[in-house]
Formats: structure tokens, sequence, C-alpha cells
């Protein structure tokens, strides 16, 4: 009888997964891939949402369509995981897996920050950011502050990019002098793990007077007088305010005794829980790495050769690298590149390209080369 893989979450390290062990074993290995949502959206595709240069449809990926041998996708709600027993239950039925591998990533608790419902928006949603694209086009002056509210959040540059982009669309708008963009951080840096990516950041900053206020966070909201309080008691004004919401495993998992003080702990070589036959990949783990779809698809690598020597009683598989390329949207078509490596070395290494015209075609060919892998058919 083939062995049944059980995967929670189609997100990068989900789908990775998936291909790598459906090219590796066909149909000789059983996989069922789990997701609530109907179609998979990259996180840069949410600028092109909040902009309204794509829609819905276009930057959506649907899972219906993964034609790859020994996988079922099934969409459906998980409402309860036994890690002990490698059961997965959800609205519509039971799965026994001999694997059970979770990647159901980090959930966004925006009830956590006083206010954040009331009086703010977010991009890191498909939902945020398509209510953002009927948001902007009325803002003709006034404070626009994009601000982290706390860390471990998703994808490092994003909040820098948000207002790279910002500025542009303000500019091609002709209100931008009007305009204050201020960018909020707990880091001192926008990208700690890369000095010269945060210099080139800031450069631009600088070059376009959007506002850097690093080791901060925010503590709370207050919609009716139009304020931000920082974590240390300071306040700036909003008219517009965009945060990057506090970041929580789903409830799911959280009642499934698999995280450990917030988080899933796991072997830092393979991705391996504390129990037998179950990992986890991506977001919803405390290893070592930024929360960003890259790294969740390079662990689902190193869980994928794992699980393939083990099932073939053959070779060796190289342990988790933690590597991975960020790319960073500057504005005017120009996008720089972050190329980390966090576990291989004595300490992090992540060199920076950038900002260029090609840098954007790289971009492009990465999603599209994802797809292709991804999806297959």
């Amino acid at each position: 009888m083939s062995t049944h893989v059980v995967i929670c979450g189609a997100g990068f390290g989900g789908l990775e997964l998936t291909a790598r062990l459906s090219a590796a074993f066909g149909n000789d290995i059983k996989i069922t891939l789990i997701d609530k949502n109907d179609a998979f959206t990259f996180g840069f595709s949410k600028f092109e949402l909040m902009f309204g240069r794509e829609t819905r449809e276009e930057v959506s990926s649907y899972y219906s369509t993964i034609a790859k041998p020994g996988v079922e996708f099934r969409q459906e709600l998980i409402t309860s995981i036994d890690p002990a027993a490698r059961r997965v239950v959800t609205d519509k039925g039971t799965y026994d897996g001999d694997v059970l591998v979770v990647a159901l990533g980090a959930d966004y608790d925006f009830g956590a920050t006083p206010g954040f419902v009331e009086g703010g928006h977010e991009f890191y949603s498909v939902a945020g950011a398509m209510r953002l694209r009927d948001v902007l086009p009325t803002v003709h002056s006034g404070d626009v502050v994009v601000a982290v509210i706390s860390e471990p959040f998703k994808c490092p540059p994003a909040p820098c990019e948000g207002a790279m982009l910002l500025d542009e669309y303000f500019t091609a708008r002709g209100v931008r002098p009007d305009i204050n963009i201020t960018v909020v951080s707990p880091w001192g840096i926008p990208i700690p793990a890369s000095g010269p990516a945060s210099d080139a950041i800031l450069a631009r900053f600088r070059e376009r007077n959007i506002a850097w206020v690093g080791n901060q966070g925010v503590s709370s909201i207050d919609p009716a007088a139009k304020t931000v309080r920082l974590k240390d008691g300071s306040t700036l004004p909003y008219d517009l305010f965009l945060g990057i919401p506090i970041h929580r495993v789903p409830a799911v998992v959280e009642a499934s005794g698999l995280a450990v003080d917030g988080w899933i702990p796991v072997d830092r070589s393979n991705l391996a829980t504390r129990f037998p036959n179950v990992y986890a990949v991506g977001d919803v783990t405390s290893a070592p790495v930024p929360k960003a779809g890259i790294f969740a698809e390079s662990a689902a690598r190193a869980v994928a050769e794992h699980l393939i020597v083990q099932l073939r009683e053959t070779g060796t598989a190289k342990p988790y690298d933690g590597a991975g390329s960020c790319f960073i949207e500057f504005g005017d078509r120009k996008v720089g590149r972050v190329d980390a490596d966090f576990l291989t070395g004595p300490s992090v290494v992540a060199p920076f390209t950038e900002q260029s015209l090609q840098g954007a075609q790289e971009k492009k060919e990465f999603g599209a080369s994802r797809r292709r892998f991804w999806f297959g058919g």
C-alpha cells in the first residue's frame, strides 16, 4: 500500500512539497493537499490588487487545475489536527496520514491592537488589498503611516515596498506634494539581515522624502483623534493607517498542542516536529529564518528530500539550508534582490543585487516558473 502524506495548507510550502513528492513517486504515493481557499495568490500580487493593476482573477492560480500524479486537492476547512495520531479533521471529512505536514502559515490578529479594526487598513491579505484599491483613489492629502505593529511578521521588505509604491502612486496622481509618508518598524534598519539592501531602501526614502521611524512598534490607534501611539508612548498623526498586523499561529494549530511559545518548534535540519512523522514548514514554525514564502519553499524542499531518502531507503538528505531570494520593489518598475543564507555558515550571508528593470523580469519569471512546477497540466 502506498504511503499517504497529508499536507495541511497549500501555500509556498505545501505546493512545493506536493510537487516534489509527486515528481519523485508519481502514483506510487498518495498525497492529500488540504486548503480552505480555492486558489493560490503570491504575496507580492497583493500590490497589484491594491493599486488596481490586476484583478483578483488575474492573480489567482486555482487549485482545481493541479495536474499531478498521486495528488488529490481538497478545498476544506481544517477543524482539528491530532499530531500523535497524524489525523486531520475538516468540515467535510477525516484524513489519517502515514506522514503529516503542517504548512498553514501565520494568521493575523487584528483585534490584538486597540483601534486597528476601527481605524486601520492592511495590505497583507487579499481582502485588505482589495479594500485599499477602493480607498486609495479618495486620498488627496494628509499623513499616510505604514507601520509594522510588532515582530515576527511576513516578508520583511513588504512594508518598505508598500511605502515606495505609494510614493510612486501618489506622484502619478499629482497629489504627492500634499502627502507625508512615514514607515514605522520594530527594527533599526529595514532588513536587518542585509545592510546593503537596507542602505538602498533608506537612500530611496531620502530621495523620495519618505520618513523612517525605526526601533518602534505600535501599541494602539485612536481613530477619533487620528493618532498612532507608538511603543515609547509618543504619537504620530495619520489620515490613512496601513498596519502590518500582529501574527499568530492559526487557532487550529494552537489547539493541536503543536505550538510552543506561539509557534511550532522544528528540527532545524529536516523540519521534523516532536511528533513522529509530523513535519511543519513555513511561517507556522519557529525555524530561525524570516517568515516569507521563499523560506517556506526551501523548507519544503528539505522535507521532500528527507522523505524521498526515507521512503526509498537509500541516499542521504542534505540538511535545510535556510536559503532564499527576496525581491524588493523600489518603484519606477525597478526591482532589487536579496539572496539570503541563514543556516549553512557561522553567520547570515545576504548579498544585495541593485534594483533594475532586469530585476523586474527576474521576479516575473520567478512567479511563472513556480506556477508551472506547482500546478503542472
